[in-house]
């Protein structure tokens, strides 16, 4: 009866290891889900289910931060990171001086920022596109 039981049992504990799994005393087995930690991260169709939602709710945030308002560039512990790239952005970005109220408007400041950023050449959070004018999400 074990040997037939441990045949049953561990293709489904090899198939489903320790990053799908955890144990929890009170309750046996509980189901853990890994969750995409960038847009990068998504397949093409979580890409265009994220787009989709955010052209109908009008949704522009990232993480639970919102992508406008006052920013700080840092150089470490930031809220974002984020790549420059002249293609294929995550969200088009315009600086502006002040009221930075619509999606993708971002004022630069050096104190009291809504968020902080850091910019970095690889593995970002966001990739974003500098422009002069329609800025918000792709």
């Amino acid at each position: 009866m074990n040997t037939l039981y441990l045949m049953a049992i561990l293709p489904v504990l090899f198939f489903f290891n320790g990053n799908y799994f955890s144990e929890n005393s009170s309750k046996g087995i509980e189901v853990k889900t890994e969750k995409p930690r960038t847009v990068a991260d998504l397949n093409p169709e979580q890409k265009a289910a994220f787009i989709k939602h955010l052209i109908e709710t009008g949704d522009c945030e990232f993480e639970g931060i919102k992508l406008h308002g006052k920013v700080q560039f840092v150089s470490s512990f930031p809220d974002i990171k984020i790549q420059y790239v002249s293609s294929f952005p995550d969200i088009k970005v315009k600086f502006v001086s002040s009221f930075p109220d619509d999606c993708g408007e971002w004022q630069e400041v050096s104190s009291f920022p809504d968020f902080k950023v850091q910019v970095v050449t690889s593995f970002p959070d966001l990739k974003v596109q500098k422009v002069t004018s329609f800025p918000g999400m792709n």
